[in-house]
């Protein structure tokens, strides 16, 4: 099987991800009308990179969790080192630009700024339900309940590792947990669990991580692998944009999104060579970058756009419209560049400065 960093199509896949959901943002500028099927949906990107994170997260920490090697501290440290600088610099970006233009006299909205949720969104607790309205970056709604999955990670472990030789019953209960929690959901709240942000938002990620620990388990068995799996990732695919374009239920297509993920994982352990393209991948890894600077963006080159062209409402021309939407790869870039990856490698300096000292303080002691 291929380490974390070679399974390249899930890396690939992950900028896809991204950009359905900032096409399903980004579609009221540039039509009044409703979307088509396949944008309409794009905040189930959001399911999808819930999805691949148990997965990937079992295959870099389940064996060493089973061998009793895991280390809860270093992993919570790496995935802060992983998540929490980006998210602080957007966050003080925001508010930077909601006082700006304020400052200007231009109306934002008040929300942007409120400073009763600053201490959630500081915490990433933003979306456990202490966070009083959705202020600042809210895309960061979806960093807060990776962070409820970082902190519960050796629950899903655990059940993981017990249920590793019967991957087939891992799955069959993690998709009757989507099956059974998504109307339930639905039927005590009032709203589907997909539209959960700050309310109920770390909710959403339990069934989608649950369900990529047991796909991993499925990958590992080889039950996906092999000849045939090239032929079972079209399958996939074809099933995620049927569902889609039919208007299957959220939770259904969820499911399938498992399924391709599974696959595509399938087609790397056998070697193809699909999805593994440089570009492909450059863009996958720059893809948590381009997640959590489409909303700051859209706002301020929105605005820009319609000041510039002096148009009244939302929608833009093609042209400003398709441009904004370009800009975001190299602005990805260059956020990935310059605050995203230097910061996670000085954090991750600093735990092993930390662990090198640790041997000579306690010596000293």
């Amino acid at each position: 099987m291929p380490d974390a960093a070679n399974i390249k199509p899930l890396t690939a896949l992950r900028f896809f991800a991204a950009f359905w959901v900032v096409m399903y943002h980004y579609w009221p500028n540039l039509s009044a009308a409703l979307p088509p099927a396949i944008i309409g949906k794009g905040y189930l990107g959001v399911e999808a990179f819930f999805t691949l994170s148990g997965f990937i997260l079992c295959h870099v920490y389940l064996q060493g969790f089973g061998a009793g090697t895991f280390r809860y501290r270093d992993f919570l440290w790496n995935r802060m080192a992983r998540v929490y600088p980006l998210h602080l610099v957007t966050l003080v970006g925001v508010g930077l630009m909601a006082a700006a233009a304020g400052l200007a006299g231009i109306a934002v909205d008040h929300n942007m700024l409120a400073w009763s949720a600053l201490p959630a969104n500081l915490l990433l607790v933003q979306a456990w339900g202490f966070a009083p309205v959705a202020g600042w970056n809210h895309p960061s709604w979806s960093i807060s309940a990776e962070w409820f999955a970082y902190l519960s990670f050796p629950i899903f472990a655990l059940a993981a590792w017990r249920l590793r030789d019967r991957p087939r019953v891992a799955v069959g209960l993690a998709l009757a947990l989507i099956a059974a929690l998504y109307p339930a959901f639905q039927a005590l709240a009032g709203f589907p669990l997909t539209e959960a942000t700050i309310r109920w938002g770390f909710l959403r990620i339990v069934p989608c991580f649950a369900y990529g620990c047991a796909l991993h388990a499925l990958w590992r068995s080889g039950a996906v692998t092999g000849r045939f799996s090239g032929l079972a990732a079209c399958f996939a695919g074809a099933a995620v944009l049927l569902a889609v374009h039919f208007g299957a239920p959220d939770q259904i297509i969820v499911m399938t999104l498992g399924g391709l993920i599974v696959t595509l994982a399938g087609m790397a352990a056998a070697g193809s060579r699909f999805a593994t393209q440089a570009p492909l991948v450059y863009l996958g890894e720059i893809s948590y970058s381009t997640y959590m600077i489409c909303i700051p963006w859209k706002i301020l080159a929105g605005n820009a756009a319609a000041r510039l062209l002096k148009i009244e409402g939302e929608q833009l021309p093609l042209y400003a419209w398709l441009a904004i939407v370009l800009a975001l790869v190299p602005l990805s870039a260059m956020s990935y560049h310059l605050i995203e990856k230097p910061a996670r490698e000085r954090m991750k300096a600093w735990a092993r400065g930390w662990r090198s000292r640790r041997p000579a303080t306690i010596s000293a002691g």
